[in-house]
């Protein structure tokens, strides 16, 4: 038995809501969602942590714009702030190298970043997911109690395939879906809605394709303005 495991477990208790932020694919915007999801909770005074899993390609660090801050230790690790989210990443361990890792070593180290950092106390965890449903997402699930299911779709008939096979896997494996937001919704698609009629999950509403949302990236006033964090704040208060 892997002493590290009950370890995890305190170091969660004292955070209140676990929203894990998934899509089953890649490039489907989870990473901009899950980001700006905190900085908008933080912005109306909660006390929010974002933590990216996604190992393969991490990149919450570049959304926030911050790239050289580091954890403090005290009997493990003490995420840092960011513009009033406490924050971790592998990023602060990898000094922007990549960072390549197979099998049981992935496992190691995503149970070992979990058990060394110190949430502390906590009204939303959002955690950035690993794409698909290999190993790290599994892990994540194995590892993480209480996480809710923040599903994020898109347009694309591969991505919502994808999602929907995500949604099967997590209905079996009985853990708790908030809902479906749709991203990057341009105006002659399909309305998703009448896609995931048959899936009996929340549809929470859907986010304009935002054309000046990349140039915001990495500035977070700025982001806060665009017209893609307009709408995510109605989302966020049908979820919160």
């Amino acid at each position: 038995m892997d002493p590290r495991l009950s370890v995890i477990d305190r170091r969660l208790e004292k955070v209140e809501n676990i929203i894990a932020v998934s899509g089953g694919k890649g490039g489907i915007g989870k990473s901009i969602v899950a980001a700006a999801s905190a900085l908008v909770l933080a912005e109306n005074g909660r006390r929010v942590g974002l933590l990216d899993l996604d190992f393969c390609g991490p990149c919450a660090h570049i959304i926030l714009g911050t790239d050289n801050l580091y954890p403090e230790e005290e009997k493990g690790i003490v995420p840092p702030k960011v513009n009033g989210i406490s924050f971790m990443s592998v990023i602060s361990f990898t000094a922007g190298c990549p960072w390549a890792l197979r099998g049981s070593e992935v496992s190691n180290a995503i149970t070992e970043l979990l058990a060394i950092t110190q949430w502390g106390m906590l009204d939303y965890l959002f955690v950035d997911m690993p794409p698909g449903l290999g190993d790290p997402a599994l892990d994540a699930i194995r590892l993480i109690k209480r996480m809710k299911y923040l599903l994020v779709a898109t347009p694309s008939k591969v991505a919502l395939d994808v999602m929907k096979k995500e949604l099967q896997v997590l209905k079996e494996l009985d853990m708790k879906i908030i809902g479906i937001l749709e991203n990057m919704k341009r105006k002659e698609s399909e309305p998703l809605r009448n896609k995931l009629e048959d899936l009996e999950v929340p549809f929470l509403g859907s986010l304009d394709y935002d054309a000046h949302l990349e140039e915001a990236i990495g500035n977070v006033p700025e982001l806060l303005k665009t017209g893609f964090a307009r709408q995510l704040r109605e989302a966020v208060e049908r979820f919160i």
